[in-house]
């Protein structure tokens, strides 16, 4: 962050400062006190199980030098404001627009699926052309997103912004945070679809992103999306559109997966062409490249340097398409962060693509679908056995469906389609039946917890 007196973070985040207000931050802005170094800002947020004024004492203690908090502390110089969160927001937005009058370029990323997989790919092709701050993990809600923004200083320039949302209204909030000058929309697709009510519901949070941007940005659309397309009447920004079809203003010819699932392409833009050879798993990655690659030439870099620099990102964030071989010959694919629909049909299709002996598939539900859930989970299931996947393993009580819908697809009950409670006769069984050369896809929606049975996999392996 740059640095800030006390009564700079008081005046950005409209509290009141008690203490001394020329105390000087010159750290990053946290919410752990385990993570405090010297010179940071803690701010203390109450949660369902721990209420963060507890920790004033061990932050100070640790180095920090204020904190934003509801009330004022012996331990630390304070701003106290009424809600941590909202203040939060405000400091980050007052930084932005210091950051960005400076020459910041912001970017901002959203869609049902892909958004940290895209966010983690622009990241790194920034990184070629100039300092950029794009964090691994989600950092893509009203606490996420700030922290993004406060760790940015005068050196930073790009700064790339995930966005997500449960509702209308949540990425029009964090672009007033930080107005992006330029969009990029993904897909539109069935996560949260609980909450948002219908795709459509779901377009239309996901457009406010492109509303926002300033007349003089771009929104970078994917245009194999119709929904995703039909935002352009909604931004005042030039359009760059995204895809496979030939009239994609940058588009992927030549599509190829290598043994290990991993696209190859000819990047086509600005009437060049370029090979892409990806270091992630999945095709569905093509549109994440697609989509990073946009962003990346609308700030201004050659598609030549974009090519490559896409052809050395790697993956970056925990638990997306991680894929790990144990000794004893069997692969462990790690995708359990979350899962919606067609997020799953993208893994199963990686699967496919994965040389094996025999393709398993363990699958946990997925959340936040609502009415139609149960008829998801059991299309799941026939999507599984339609993939070709020789063992369909569905975790949990929720889970179900998966089985049903594998065994009426015509897997073998109980030996080619199993259901199982939990995570621990998950691990049972397959630690039964697994042997050198089988590939095990792990997935599920992130409540579930599947990220921990395919680390338990792997430990299983050692030695072997």
């Amino acid at each position: 962050m740059i640095p800030l007196t006390l009564a700079e973070v008081a005046d950005l985040s409209g509290g009141a400062p008690h203490g001394a207000a020329d105390v000087r931050v010159t750290g990053k802005v946290t919410l752990d006190s385990r993570t405090v170094e010297p010179g940071d800002l803690f701010v203390a947020v109450a949660g369902e199980r721990v209420d963060g004024h507890d920790f004033l004492p061990a932050a100070a203690a640790a180095g920090a030098v204020a904190a934003l908090a509801t009330r004022p502390d012996d331990a630390l110089p304070c701003v106290v404001v009424d809600d941590p969160v909202a203040a939060l927001g405000r400091l980050a937005a007052g930084v932005h627009a210091r950051l960005t009058a400076g020459g910041l370029r912001t970017l901002g990323i959203t869609g049902s699926s892909g958004k940290t997989s895209t966010k983690d790919l622009l990241g790194q092709v920034l990184a070629a052309a100039g300092p950029t701050v794009s964090p691994p993990g989600s950092y893509n809600n009203d606490i996420g997103l700030p922290l993004t923004v406060l760790s940015a200083d005068e050196d930073t320039r790009y700064l790339v912004l995930e966005m997500g949302a449960r509702g209308i209204g949540h990425i029009a909030r964090l672009c007033r945070i930080a107005r992006p000058q330029v969009g990029v929309v993904l897909n539109v697709g069935s996560a949260h679809l609980g909450e948002f009510g219908s795709p459509e519901g779901t377009a239309r949070a996901k457009g406010e992103l492109v509303e926002a941007l300033p007349e003089d940005g771009t929104a970078v659309l994917n245009a194999d999306d119709p929904r995703v397309i039909g935002m352009a009447p909604r931004t005042a920004a030039r359009v760059v559109t995204t895809g496979r079809g030939a009239d994609a203003d940058v588009r992927a010819v030549d599509v190829v997966l290598d043994d290990a699932a991993r696209p190859r392409f000819t990047l086509v833009a600005a009437g060049e062409e370029h090979p892409v050879a990806l270091q992630v798993a999945g095709e569905h990655q093509v549109a994440n490249a697609l989509s990073a690659a946009g962003a990346a030439l609308a700030v201004g870099m050659a598609p030549a340097d974009v090519a490559a620099a896409l052809s050395a990102a790697t993956a970056r964030s925990r638990w997306r398409m991680e894929v790990d071989r144990r000794a004893d010959g069997v692969t462990v694919v790690n995708d359990a962060y979350n899962a919606n629909p067609e997020s799953m049909r993208a893994a199963l299709a990686a699967l496919a693509g994965l040389g094996a002996t025999r393709r398993i598939a363990v699958l946990g539900a997925m959340a936040e679908l609502g009415p139609g859930a149960a008829a998801e989970h059991e299309r799941l299931g026939r999507d599984a056995a339609a993939a070709g996947v020789d063992l369909i393993v569905a975790v949990g009580p929720d889970a179900v469906g998966i089985a049903e819908g594998a065994a009426a697809a015509g897997r073998r009950a109980g030996e080619e389609s199993v259901h199982v409670p939990d995570r621990a006769a998950a691990r049972e069984l397959l630690s039964e039946v697994l042997r050198p050369g089988d590939v095990v896809l792990v997935k599920a929606s992130r409540s579930y917890g599947l990220e921990l049975l395919a680390a338990d996999l792997l430990t299983d392996g050692v030695g072997a």
